[in-house]
């Protein structure tokens, strides 16, 4: 999913006659704040206007009190109003939306990117095939009797780190032959390819939760991806942002989609 940093909202917005109403009412600063919470919330979920913590857990007002830092009275009396007038609503599992989201987020333009995102991919994929065709790689360091396909050497690794660090995540310095972290990374390329664990920081890339985008501010480190339970979640795509309706998986489960390691679902409800 293209990273989506905007949302529109027109110079005109004020002339509007809901934006009007809401003015005259008691608390109406207030309101108008969390209307424009909830746009750029719903533009960084980027999920067709929806607004949830998961794809399984949608906000309630309590949850969007403690995320907005607006007392429960003000929140509930906003999501009222804007209920009343059209701006939000609500399905049949309790999952918030925003009402008309095409008009405040350039769909068409979305599309495009996600287009481009696709052709990117595509072309580096058929590049990086190209490359292991020719032999371009020279192998200095395999590990046991591992086939061409998941051989570990020193140009492997440096790119692994230098895809790690463009991440923007905390920064990884070596990945030693002699420490554990060389080991899980060995035991995954074994279990699956070098490809995948690139698959899998491309798979972070596209993802706002493992990024920090979450209630606990917790970031991914590329120890934890390392853990057997942890990668393939990573790998099949758990994490990543959805596109389309929420609950929408491009073919994969989300059923457990919190780190295994440090939280969970609860654990994050709880301390809303």
């Amino acid at each position: 999913m293209a990273d989506v940093k905007w949302i529109r909202i027109t110079t005109t917005m004020f002339e509007d006659e809901k934006i009007d109403f809401i003015e005259s009412l008691p608390e109406s600063d207030a309101i108008l704040i969390i209307w424009i919470k909830l746009l750029a919330q719903a533009g960084k979920i980027n999920s067709n206007g929806f607004i949830f913590l998961t794809e399984q857990i949608p906000y309630n007002d309590e949850m969007l009190a403690h995320k907005f830092r607006r007392p429960l009275t003000v929140v509930r009396l906003a999501l009222q109003t804007l209920k009343k007038l059209g701006m939000i609503e609500f399905d049949e599992k309790g999952f918030l939306k925003i009402a008309n989201w095409e008009k405040h987020q350039n769909v068409e333009g979305l599309d495009k990117m996600r287009e481009q995102t696709r052709l990117r991919v595509e072309k580096h994929r058929e590049k990086q095939k190209e490359l292991a065709s020719n032999n371009e790689c020279n192998v200095t360091v395999t590990l046991g009797n591992e086939t061409d396909k998941n051989r570990i050497d020193k140009n492997r690794i440096d790119k692994i780190i230098l895809l790690w660090n463009n991440l923007e995540l905390n920064q990884l310095r070596n990945i030693n032959k002699t420490t554990l972290r060389y080991k899980m990374l060995k035991a995954r390329i074994e279990e699956y390819s070098i490809e995948d664990v690139e698959q899998a920081m491309e798979n972070i890339s596209n993802s706002s939760f493992l990024k920090g985008n979450n209630d606990k501010n917790w970031i991914i480190t590329f120890d934890w991806l390392i853990k057997p339970n942890n990668f393939i979640k990573v790998l099949e795509g758990n994490y990543t942002d959805k596109g389309g309706n929420h609950g929408a998986t491009k073919g994969h489960s989300t059923k457990n989609n919190e780190p295994e390691d440090k939280w969970n679902v609860e654990h994050l409800i709880n301390r809303a």
